[in-house]
């Protein structure tokens, strides 16, 4: 079997890889019947010659790969028939914008499997950069605050080589004996922002000692789950269960904690189908006290009513004024400051690409060499090489015809 790393052509460009080149020599080292070879690229945080210093092959033409892995979506006439391809396609939720794509590599006969697809038997996902969008989104958070408050000024996350130079700005972070921090989102997300959290040595508290303590002497964040920010509306006990099946009869209960909040860590999953957290009616109310937010979630016009564009790496905060309802510079008095960058996991591309390495060797690589027990490539493969979409992806057929 010969697996190829192509050069990423979408634009924006994206520094980011699947596999590093220490990653490849492991693989080489653990599969003998193996083959690796790799795409030569000017934008990668891994350079050609790292990959060279590591035994693996630099191939232009990868046509003689059976399995190509890359990060973002492929351009279309950069598709090889007649391969399998392991990429983040982002068309699974009939995305318009990638239509295209999709009917190109069933034109092309292309196996397509997609990183979003790849779960265990429960539903739980087993590869993304969920970690290092919350770890750089808490740093931009608390980038955004030096700039409102003036305390001090943090170097962008994509200026540090890596995380280690990033944990090093943190020392330069000076909060209020006060400052309080809320977060929403219990996955991987939530984890990575909290690892920013620790490293500030920011103390953690339980949401009810969030609501009813003083904390006047050091600074507290507290993790904020569904049943914390939702309630139903008929006054029961909320059952996680029973949410995830069915988001309707909830409501937010995220004002009370919003009273308390100086500074808001959006980590959450949400759907189309959840209430919103906040609205903007929520966001004029006298007793909302937020004035910074990072909503690395990102999802715009949504359950964080300040949310109404994508910010950019280059440009990664606005503001949000509650009365008027629109976007204002950041800094404008009465707003509220937002940061809300979709790709943060860019910012630090090569710690991000050792961290997916890792799942995707730990998680996935190996099915391919075990038939691929457990069924994970078949659930994740939209597909097939004949041409048509597998029975899982059946209703994608409208659009793509």
């Amino acid at each position: 079997m010969k697996i190829g790393i192509i050069k990423e052509g979408k634009q924006p460009i994206d520094k980011r890889v699947p596999l590093t080149p220490s990653q490849c020599a492991f693989l080489l080292k653990t599969y003998p019947e193996l083959n690796l070879a790799v795409q030569p690229s000017p934008i990668r945080a891994f350079a050609d010659d790292e990959y060279s210093a590591e035994g693996i092959a630099l191939q232009e033409d990868l046509s003689d790969c059976d399995v190509l892995l890359g990060v973002k979506e492929v351009p279309v006439d950069q598709l090889i028939p007649h391969k399998t391809y392991l990429f983040f396609s982002h068309t699974y939720k009939k995305q318009p914008y990638n239509k295209a794509l999709l009917q190109a590599i069933l034109a092309k006969k292309i196996r397509l499997i997609d990183y979003e697809m790849l779960k265990e038997p429960s539903g739980k996902r087993v590869l993304g950069f969920g970690r290092y969008a919350g770890i750089v989104g808490a740093y931009n958070a608390f980038r955004a605050y030096g700039e409102l408050s003036k305390r001090y000024q943090l170097k962008p996350a994509h200026a540090c080589k890596d995380r280690i130079e990033l944990e090093a700005e943190l020392i330069k972070v000076e909060l209020p004996e006060n400052f309080r921090i809320g977060l929403t989102g219990a996955g991987k997300v939530a984890a990575g922002a909290m690892e920013m959290l620790s490293a500030l040595k920011i103390t953690h508290v339980f949401p009810k000692e969030f609501l009813n303590e003083d904390f006047k002497n050091e600074p507290v964040y507290t993790q904020l789950d569904v049943r914390h920010y939702f309630k139903r509306k008929d006054g029961k006990s909320f059952t996680r269960h029973e949410f995830f099946q069915d988001q309707t009869g909830y409501a937010s209960n995220f004002m009370p904690y919003a009273k308390h909040m100086d500074m808001y860590l959006a980590c959450h999953f949400w759907s189309e189908t959840s209430p919103f957290i906040f609205t903007r009616e929520d966001a004029r109310h006298p007793d909302f006290n937020i004035s910074l937010i990072s909503d690395i979630s990102a999802d715009i016009d949504g359950p964080v009513a300040s949310t109404l564009r994508p910010s950019t790496i280059e440009a990664p905060f606005y503001g949000y004024h509650p009365a008027k309802e629109r976007e204002v510079p950041f800094g404008t008095p009465g707003s509220i400051g937002v940061s809300a960058v979709d790709n943060l996991p860019c910012e630090l591309p090569r710690d991000a690409s050792v961290d997916f390495g890792n799942e995707l060797i730990k998680n996935v690589l190996p099915q391919f060499f075990n038939n691929d027990e457990g069924g994970m490539l078949q659930r994740a493969s939209e597909t097939t090489k004949d041409g048509s979409l597998t029975e899982a992806f059946s209703y994608l057929q409208d659009y793509v015809s």
